[in-house]
């Protein structure tokens, strides 16, 4: 197998470039946003760039670069266009500049109507003007309700004047005119001559643009049929590109999808999935057609006319049949069939005979369905597929090129359609991950020639081993209807001589784990390096790739050790076997290729066998989901499925346009007061049903004004007004929850956040059916949103579940412990999956975690069940078990309440008497534990309510232990487990990973859910955000999912996706929720947040509708305050090069920028000598390679350091969604190119981290110049952009935030300046504490309040100074690679600072190895502690 070239990076033009480029010089004079004077427009120059820049540097990426960046298209193309000025170099300038935003991933627009409205022009009913005559008859017979607009559409052509009808014609027939265009410039192109490669990446464009049009429903209904008509892909099989094996091999997988997409199962017209039948039905249809014209006109095909259709719709049969006839009677047969046009008598045909057999068979030759297609695929990838680059392209994609991949778009043509692009990309995204993990193994494993033809291995992996046997065990007979085995087994035997901890790993390989068998036939001898920049395959001798899935480690007697509570029997020697799973599909097509074509038998030969990481290695059991979900009905909801889809209103799944709108909702402890609710719904009018204020207390249900039908008002003014008074009327009835008992535990829990009325307009829609959509920008309160609406359904509906699912497991860590908070009864909550080990809390809540605590629970209720016994006399064992339990309730308590009722009632007649509530009560002895007097004797009400409290009180005990009876008739905890799942809990939650990977296990179980709710929205992929409306069967061939939620962000991070093609060119990243409100679904925007001071908001808010403050971001002190010992709250802080050198890249995007680290580790140790707690700072970074290189540098600085410590996290911006901390130190790294900082989404989560101070290291002439980060710059340039310290303020500081400090303020003007501060600094600190210790060393005894603790110090310092006066060592060592090839620096080295405060004034330089500026040391300097090496004398330094 030939091995792919490897694409160049392009590398972006640093600061400098740019400079002194002509552009730059053009911008500065003419458009740059910073200039002030600005000349005119001018259309030369224009003119002169395009003929310059543009067309001279025949389209070089880096010039176009430089113009985008420029802000060309934005301040100069876009705002200075009209027609009057317009030109092709104009036009052609504009089309580069997108085409570079789209490149870069930038969006050029907004999603814009014009464009819309501009494309409908091209493409609809009209442009089948291109139909030859004949063709266009017969479709308008076939939709006889389109006959009548295209009657519609012939009177107004008639209107209009002459010209512009030429002109709507010329729109019209644009495409049909390309099309035959495209078809003239793929047959210029030879079958072996040398070409052009323009051409052939103009026909991939072409093709790329023909599936774009095809895929999506209001551009095919009417191009599907120009294309038809255009015989374009009977063209494009039969030219000369398909045959060049090079040139042309991107073109052929792009023409496969297009032959995909034009024959795609769906009725062009009503956009209705076909099912197989109708599929069939059509198929046919058109033999038997062709078979009528056979028999009526052609005599030499009678045989054909009379056979049967399965006899003759084969490819052979056809070519049989039709192969012997001539051109011309070939061209009459098409034209019968209204493919080509008549032909004349006498005349001879003009086209060749291939392409007109071509264009009869491949029209009537029997199509496999899709679905089969599909179940045919092998699962696991293949060593063609995998190094790819049209398919899996390496990381270095740029953007240029068109792939053969299935892009995400805003609509999709059917379910069908929707997964099976996104079962290929998520099948290609984990492809790429397997290629890295492939290439990392087998180049460790170093394989060889060895001198006798075979393999040897020079290395090793921890990953990989060699295989010392192979054999295939059964190949199990095929099911009916099919033609490959059921299963296939083999068994792989290994020998693992290796260190103890990595045999465990190997055989602690478990059931459904997937591993690859490869096959190497290195031909390069023994000691050979290998070169990472080198083709992989080439270099190993790579032969074949094929996946597996354990079963099992066979045991000494050869059989399957199965996983479960025992433990695994101890297995002598270093052998061991692994039965795994072949895939049957794969298995046959290899077989078939070995029988049919003589290939070699891919299962001799396998040499390798590679496992991976358990997270990482899910990817077989989410596409078998997604198979199996292609496989069933897949029902949605009606009210989703156009949604979905893509089409229609997209505001149709809103409360407001359902048709089971609830009119009256309980808002339970959403209020915290009436004046609460009414400033929850402003412009409302809203009637409380209880006149006397003292009972206007939480709880209210409210009843809304609910239209039914379309709300059409009244035609008088007096009825519309009345309407329009009633739609804003809200009636609100205060209730009192139910007495619940005598114990203060009793007591619900409560709400206690004042919600906003955006939330509170996000809490009412969650109740309500339909989609709820909440976009909750940072801060603003999401979770405690999504875990209100979690609560009121609870309350509301009690008979139904909730579903709720995240991307993360600290998302759902985060939503259970607030849903603890409320009033929930934990009986009802099961978490699902890993993870739930790392709640903060005692109690578990996973599947086991909830059976032991109904097997505890129920103990606890019997034994209150036999203190009621106790308490009221009864003999008898009735807290035996539920069931004698449910027994006791029914005869002796139920017996006694009703008497107790039936004394005390009310009977309308005398006047009740309060007494007699405690006294006849029937219970005292039992509740006798419970706060005292249980009754006040105030009133009758008041004690008849607590009568009946304490009786709901004990009703629950005997409801419960109801509930808990099945755990004692199911023995086991699986069983038990189960029935929890489907039986018990009403609130289950899981991650979207769980739910794509147990989707099988959960619709088996019959799981059953109502309403699903999604935090982090969106970061979750499409897929994953889809799979979980599906996790069970319909009912009756419905879908009982009655609300979902979803709650995110689209303006932060989307999405991981490694793959930089997936992500940019199929578009993966995109969420589901993004899709959604790009399509236009109503949103519920909250509008005011509570994490960050107002000026750290003002960074981001610009990115949002109305994003404003609550009010305590202005009231509450820690945000009034200023940040001690700095200037300002926040800073965007210049970095220059240090020492020549700004960002460096040892590997691929794994950049570096020494100056940065190391400034940032700077004003980290200054804040924390200031009094800064170290938990309370951040460093983040917008890179791993940066993550790197700080976290090496504070490991050296100052990581041991008691007086300094280490920041709550050092890592990148994107693994920090979702937290937030008080100090944000952020290094943006690059100085070359933004980089994908340039993507806003990044930057909005970068500015939103911090509380209250935020602090920015970078180049700030290259990050000022960038359009897209202007509004968040703008405001970070306007403050000076070196660093002001206050040196003299410790923290806290009670100085206001904007105040003018009282003490000096010092400006930092660079990293080595800033690094001799904190040197100095820390010095002084060390001297003072020193000499602090003295002085208090001497004072007399009595001074000394902590005696034993100064005896203790005392004790520990002579036992220091017995050791010998502590020593630095000044010798430099070498460290690892993400420092190595790094630039020297200037800082402080603080270990031991413990000795330092407790050692002598002489040793104290020595103690810290801290070099000034005058003397740098090279940060890859490990710097020394005491115990590292010689001792040099202190004088020596």
């Amino acid at each position: 197998m030939a091995a792919p070239a490897q694409p160049k990076k392009i590398v972006a033009p640093t600061v400098s470039q740019i400079n002194a480029e002509f552009v730059t010089q053009l911008a500065c004079k003419y458009w740059a946003p910073h200039i002030k004077k600005k000349s005119p427009f001018d259309i030369k120059v224009i003119e002169e760039i395009y003929e310059k820049e543009i067309v001279k540097s025949r389209f070089a990426i880096r010039k176009i670069m430089l113009l985008e960046f420029s802000q060309y298209l934005e301040n100069y193309l876009w705002m200075n266009y009209s027609p009057e000025v317009s030109s092709k170099a104009y036009l052609m300038s504009i089309c580069c500049m997108v085409n570079e935003k789209f490149r870069e991933n930038v969006p050029a627009w907004e999603e814009v109507d014009l464009i819309r409205s501009q494309v409908q022009q091209l493409i609809s009913l009209p442009m089948w003007m291109g139909l030859q005559p004949a063709r266009l008859e017969l479709e308008l017979k076939k939709t006889p309700k389109l006959r009548k607009f295209w009657n519609l559409i012939k009177k107004n052509d008639e209107k209009m004047d002459p010209e512009a009808r030429e002109q709507a014609y010329q729109e019209r027939r644009f495409l049909s005119q390309l099309i035959q265009k495209f078809i003239s410039v793929l047959k210029s192109i030879p079958l072996s001559e040398p070409v052009t490669m323009d051409k052939v990446h103009y026909c991939e464009r072409f093709i790329e643009l023909m599936i774009d049009l095809e895929a999506l429903l209001p551009t095919r209904r009417w191009f599907n049929t120009i294309l038809d008509d255009s015989h374009l892909l009977v063209h494009c099989y039969l030219s000369s590109l398909v045959h060049r094996e090079e040139d042309g091999h991107l073109f052929s997988q792009l023409l496969d999808m297009l032959k995909f997409y034009t024959g795609f199962e769906i009725n062009d017209q009503t956009g209705n999935a076909l099912t197989e039948n109708e599929m069939t039905t059509i198929h046919y249809d058109r033999i038997t057609s062709l078979q009528r014209a056979a028999f009526a006109h052609f005599p030499e095909l009678y045989d054909f006319a009379l056979s049967n259709v399965a006899e003759v719709d084969a490819r052979d049969s056809l070519v049989k049949f039709f192969g012997p006839l001539s051109s011309n009677t070939l061209h009459q047969v098409a034209s019968y069939l209204c493919l080509l046009p008549t032909l004349p008598k006498n005349e001879d045909t003009t086209f060749d005979k291939e392409f007109l057999l071509e264009l009869l068979v491949s029209r009537h030759e029997r199509r496999i369905s899709q679905i089969q297609q599909l179940n045919q695929m092998p699962l696991y990838p293949t060593e063609k597929i995998i190094w790819d680059e049209n398919i899996v392209p390496t990381e270095y994609y740029s953007g240029e090129g068109c792939l053969a991949l299935p892009k995400l778009n805003l609509q999709f043509l059917t379910l069908h359609d929707y997964l099976l692009r996104n079962f290929n990309l998520f099948r290609l995204e984990s492809t790429y991950e397997i290629r890295q993990d492939i290439e990392d193994s087998v180049s460790r494993m170093k394989p060889w020639q060895s001198e006798y033809g075979g393999v040897v291995f020079g290395g090793w992996a921890r990953m990989a081993q060699p295989i010392v046997a192979f054999t295939v065990v059964e190949v199990a007979k095929p099911n009916i209807g099919e033609n490959w085995p059921t299963r296939v087994r083999a068994d792989v035997t290994i020998n693992l001589n290796v260190r103890d901890h990595i045999k465990d790993e190997w055989e602690g390989l478990r059931k459904h784990d997937v591993c690859f068998l490869i096959t190497v036939r290195p031909t390069k001898p023994y000691g050979t390096k290998f070169d990472r920049r080198r083709p992989f395959i080439e270099q190993v001798g790579l032969v074949y790739v094929r996946g597996c899935e354990i079963q099992g480690m066979l045991d000494d007697k050869g059989r399957v050790i199965e996983d479960g509570p025992e433990p695994r029997p101890n297995l002598r020697g270093e052998s061991r076997t692994f039965r795994v799973f072949l895939d049957p599909n794969q298995y046959q097509q290899d077989m078939t290729n070995t029988i049919q074509n003589g290939a070699e038998d891919v299962y001799d030969t396998f040499n390798v066998i590679m496992r991976r990481k358990p997270k990482e290695n899910n990817f077989k059991a989410v596409l078998e989901t997604i198979r199996n979900l292609m496989n069933t009905d897949c029902v949605v909801p009606d009210w989703l499925h156009d949604i979905i889809l893509g089409y229609g209103d997209p505001s149709s799944a809103h409360y407001s346009k359902m048709p089971n709108q609830i009119a009256t909702l309980d808002f339970n402890d959403t209020f915290l007061s009436i004046e609460h609710l009414k400033a929850s719904f402003p412009g409302h009018n809203v009637k409380v049903t209880v006149n006397d204020p003292a009972l206007q207390i939480p709880p209210f249900r409210i009843t809304f004004p609910v239209r039914s039908g379309k709300g059409k008002k009244r035609k008088d003014a007096d009825g519309e007004e009345d309407d329009t008074e009633e739609a804003k009327t809200l009636i609100v009835e205060p209730h009192v929850i139910p007495n619940r008992g005598p114990y203060p535990y009793n007591q619900p829990k409560r709400n206690t956040i004042q919600f906003t009325h955006t939330q509170i307009e996000a809490i009412r829609a969650g109740m309500q059916p339909g989609l709820t959509m909440v976009v909750g920008p940072p801060g603003t309160g999401k979770t405690d949103v999504a875990v209100q609406i979690i609560s009121n359904i609870y309350h509301n509906f009690p008979e139904q579940r909730t579903l709720i699912v995240t991307h993360s497991n600290q998302a759902l860590n985060q939503l259970f412990e607030k849903i603890m908070a409320l009033d929930i009864d934990e009986r009802h909550l099961l978490r699902l999956g890993h993870g739930e080990e790392e709640l903060e809390t005692e109690k578990d809540f996973s599947r086991y975690g909830r059976v032991n605590y109904v097997l505890a629970r129920r103990i606890e209720l019997l034994e209150e069940v036999k203190r009621l016994q106790k308490s009221l006399g009864v003999p008898g064992d009735a807290s035996y078990t539920c069931e004698t339990a449910g027994y006791f309730f029914l005869y002796q308590v139920m017996s006694r309440w009703e008497e107790y009722m039936s004394r005390v009632k009310n009977t309308g007649s005398a006047s009740p008497d309060a007494a007699e509530v405690a006294t006849f009560f029937p219970f005292h002895e039992y509740f006798a534990n419970a706060p005292q007097p249980i009754f006040k004797g105030r009133s009758y009400e008041e004690d008849m309510e607590i009568a009946e409290g304490c009786f709901r009180h004990i009703k629950k005990i005997f409801t419960q232990l109801e509930e808990f009876r099945a755990s004692e008739l199911l023995r086991s905890g699986l069983d038990r487990s189960k029935y929890l799942l489907v039986k018990e809990a009403k609130i289950i939650a899981m991650t979207c990973t769980h739910a794509a990977l147990k989707r099988h296990d959960l619709v088996k179980l019959g799981f059953k859910y109502d309403n699903i709710l999604m935090e982090e929205a969106a970061q979750i992929l499409e897929i994953e955000t889809f799979i979980p409306l599906l996790l069970q069967n319909p009912q009756d061939g419905f879908s009982r999912l009655k609300r979902w939620i979803m709650i995110g962000d689209h303006h932060q991070l989307p999405p991981v996706i490694k793959n930089m093609a997936f992500q940019k060119y199929s578009n993966m990243e995109q969420s589901l929720f993004t899709r959604f409100v790009r399509v236009g679904v109503p949103t519920v925007d909250l509008d005011a947040q509570g994490r960050a001071r107002a000026s750290l908001c003002n960074l981001y808010n610009w990115r949002y509708k109305n994003l404003g403050n609550l009010p305590h971001v202005q009231l509450l002190p820690e945000f009034s305050t200023a940040n001690a010992g700095l200037l300002y709250d926040f800073q965007l802080i210049n970095v220059e090069d240090f020492q020549g050198v700004g960002e460096s890249e040892p590997n691929p995007y794994f950049y570096q920028n020494l100056g940065e680290a190391e400034y940032v580790v700077a004003l980290f140790m200054y804040m924390c000598l200031l009094g800064y707690p170290a938990d309370k700072i951040s460093i983040l970074t917008t890179y791993n390679g940066q993550k790197h290189l700080i976290r090496d540098i504070i490991n050296r600085r100052c990581g041991n350091n008691p007086l300094i410590g280490r920041p709550n996290k050092v890592t990148t911006v994107d693994r920090f969604q979702g937290q937030q901390n008080d100090y944000i130190l952020l290094s943006l790294v690059r100085t070359r190119a933004v980089g994908h900082l340039r993507d806003v989404r990044r930057l909005v989560v970068a500015m939103s981290r911090a509380r209250l101070g935020l602090y920015i290291f970078a180049r700030v002439s290259l990050f000022q110049n960038c359009f897209e980060l202007t509004p968040a710059f703008s405001q970070l340039t306007a403050r000076p952009l070196h660093l002001h310290i206050i040196p003299t303020e410790p923290f806290p500081t009670s100085r206001k935030n904007g105040e003018r400090p009282p003490h000096e303020v010092q400006v930092i003007k660079n990293m080595p300046q800033m690094a001799n501060f904190v040197y100095n600094m820390y010095m002084h600190l060390i001297q003072t504490t020193h000499h602090y210790h003295q002085t208090f060393l001497q004072l007399p005894p009595a001074m000394v309040e902590e005696g034993e603790e100064v005896q203790s110090q005392e004790t520990e310092m002579e036992a220091e100074e017995e050791t010998g006066s502590v020593q630095a060592n000044l010798t430099p060592s070498p460290t690892d690679a993400s420092l190595s090839q790094e630039t020297p620096t200037s800082q402080p080295d603080c270990s031991n600072q413990t000795e330092a405060a407790s050692s002598h004034t002489e040793d104290t330089s020595a103690l810290c190895d801290i070099t000034t500026a005058a003397e740098p040391v090279s940060a890859a300097a490990e710097a020394a502690t005491p115990q590292d090496g010689p001792s040099v004398p202190a004088e020596t330094k």
